[in-house]
């Protein structure tokens, strides 16, 4: 049976570049091993994608939809169904003392922020620095080896699957009467990265979970214990 629109399924992938056969993307930490591309700050596990909200790359969501629990699927992606293809207006020269002004020495490979955007650095030189705005993968054909994993049925399941989406591990979720109730325990350490992760995830949950109209965090505090 296939998926429906607002399905919350979980997939394994690995993309490889079309060209040249190289992985991209993987969420199996097997592969990125054995291909020698392992990232200790990426997280190695099933990604969740949820049908008909685009949250995913339209390609690989087109491939799911059709797919059951425990099948594999190689799916081919045109640009247009990937990363786009490569517009040549999104490269431009920025002066090597706008990166200097915020303490960055650009390397070509590097990414960096630029005005709120993602951007790879092209070169370096004569103290000009050519910046591409476009995705890496822009104007390549992937192809992807899609597992799906599981079917996520029930509020509480998928509120829980959202919350790590945002790296999030509440202690306690309940969902009733429309209203999601999500516990944060003292040893939930709350720093800056959880505040804004915690307010991803309540939009996330009214965005994707029409039956939900309101989200309610209970949040614990401890004073920290005294040095002796």
């Amino acid at each position: 049976m296939s998926f429906n629109d607002g399905d919350f399924v979980r997939i394994d992938y690995t993309a490889r570049r079309a060209s040249d056969n190289s992985v991209a993307y993987t969420t199996v930490e097997k592969v990125a091993n054995d291909e020698k591309i392992y990232d200790e700050k990426a997280r190695y596990a099933p990604q969740l994608i949820i049908i008909g909200k685009n949250d995913a790359l339209r390609g690989v969501e087109n491939a799911v939809r059709s797919m059951v629990v425990g099948e594999e699927k190689k799916a081919t992606l045109k640009p247009e169904d990937a990363f786009g293809q490569r517009n040549e207006q999104l490269v431009s020269v920025m002066h090597l003392s706008d990166f200097r002004e915020k303490d960055i020495n650009p390397m070509p490979g590097m990414q960096v922020n630029v005005d709120g955007r993602i951007a790879t650095i092209k070169s370096v030189n004569s103290g000009r620095v050519v910046v591409d705005l476009n995705h890496q993968l822009a104007g390549e054909t992937l192809i992807y080896d899609i597992k799906v994993i599981e079917k996520l049925d029930g509020d509480d399941a998928r509120v829980k699957a959202l919350a790590e989406n945002y790296s999030l591990q509440p202690d306690a979720i309940a969902v009733s009467g429309g209203v999601a109730k999500i516990v944060f325990g003292e040893k939930v350490e709350k720093n800056a990265d959880y505040l804004v992760n915690k307010s991803a995830f309540a939009e996330g949950i009214l965005k994707y979970m029409e039956r939900i109209q309101k989200v309610v965090f209970e949040e614990e505090y401890a004073r920290p214990a005294k040095k002796q």
